[in-house]
């Protein structure tokens, strides 16, 4: 089935390269056919990238899907221009009286900071506790994991003394629905200087460690209703990111190690290797399948939580 998005969003040519299925809003509205409603809370400082990325993922599902893209009101991206943001983004003021199916609230560029220093970090909170009455359930990537965690749970996160970067192999710790058609080894892409523990995760009752490795801790931790999962890497990174990362990084004289598990025989002349991208695949459409679309009502003026 088709994803919706907004009319004239990049992301639709790109897609469609790729033989991925896009629908614009024009078409979608001449269907009878009540599709998931996702928001997506884009923290990421290029934009148009991250939306490609969570776009090409939520789209391999049988379900219909419809995104809506959010921006933080009291932040200006320096990174996308503002006509995109104008064309493409709401705030939060928005669309708080609204209720969706899922919601997605990607990484941010600021986990060298205090999350209270955060510039937009009341607003975030607030986002936070609105998404455990307007969202039937909430993924959190990255920064926005160690974020969730912090405010809903009082989980520190610690630095690291170098970035964990790479491609590393994981394990899953629980036969779950998220993880249906995973094989017993995979792999995701990490890239990040600071990490949430295992020993403080394990102290709260609410919460499962549900996937690990032993290179880069925990990825995936989640509560007991699957209402929120929180992924400390990067399953929705493309081929290049990290090649793009490093090689920015070095141009800008930055410390960084050549990302590991990634260039074949570590040479970062080649194209690298793509080791993810069916697992990511199923990690968006089990979410969507078994943890959206069978516990969300088809009305959604009817969805309601305890708190």
């Amino acid at each position: 089935m088709p994803i919706n998005v907004p009319d004239q969003l990049p992301a639709i040519e790109l897609l469609q390269k790729e033989n991925i299925f896009i629908m614009d809003e024009s078409r979608a509205t001449q269907q009878d056919i009540r599709p998931l409603k996702i928001v997506i809370l884009n923290l990421m400082p290029i934009k148009i990238t991250t939306e490609t990325d969570l776009i090409r993922l939520l789209s391999n599902s049988p379900l219909q899907v419809e995104v809506e893209f959010l921006r933080m009101k009291g932040h200006e991206s320096k990174n996308t221009p503002e006509e995109h943001m104008k064309a493409f983004y709401k705030t939060f003021d928005e669309i708080k009286l609204k209720n969706y199916d899922g919601m997605i609230i990607t990484g941010a560029p600021v986990e060298m900071l205090p999350f209270e220093e955060v510039t937009y970090w009341s607003e975030l909170v607030e986002i936070f506790e609105w998404s455990k009455i307007h969202a039937t359930s909430t993924l959190f990537i990255c920064w926005a994991a160690q974020a969730g965690l912090f405010h809903f749970y009082n989980i520190p996160k610690y630095i690291l003394d170098k970035k964990m970067f790479g491609v590393f192999k994981h394990r899953n710790l629980e036969a779950l629905p998220i993880f249906r058609g995973f094989d017993d080894e995979y792999f995701v892409p990490h890239s990040r200087h600071t990490e949430v523990r295992e020993e403080d995760i394990l102290k709260v009752n609410e919460l499962s460690i549900i996937s690990k490795s032993e290179e880069s801790g925990v990825n995936m931790v989640m509560t007991h209703n699957g209402r929120q999962f929180f992924i400390t890497g990067h399953s929705e990174y493309s081929r290049n990111t990290l090649d793009t990362e490093y090689k920015r990084d070095l141009k800008k004289k930055l410390p960084i190690e050549m990302p590991r598990n990634y260039y074949p025989n570590n040479d970062a002349s080649k194209k690298p290797m793509m080791l993810w991208h069916g697992h990511a695949n199923l990690l968006f459409s089990n979410w969507l399948n078994y943890y959206v679309y069978q516990q969300t009502p088809y009305n959604l003026d009817n969805l309601y939580f305890e708190i």
